[in-house]
């Protein structure tokens, strides 16, 4: 079960991939959970990207409204 802030952080990596702050805690257990990944670009930065579970997750949040 993801927390509120978890799933929010998903979402905004879903939406804003370059507006999230590497540095909060919920990366951590998202990709512990294999719910995202972080790609290299080629500046050296990293870009958090949601996998295909992560995907699946706000897929059936999404069709429960």
């Amino acid at each position: 079960m993801l927390s509120p802030h978890e799933f929010a952080t998903l979402m905004l990596i879903k939406s804003a991939p370059d507006q999230i702050d590497l540095g909060r805690a919920e990366l951590d257990t998202l990709c512990e959970r294999q719910l995202i990944s972080l790609e290299n670009l080629a500046s050296g930065r990293s870009r958090p990207h949601v996998t295909s579970d992560g995907d699946s997750i706000l897929k059936a949040v999404a069709r429960m409204r």
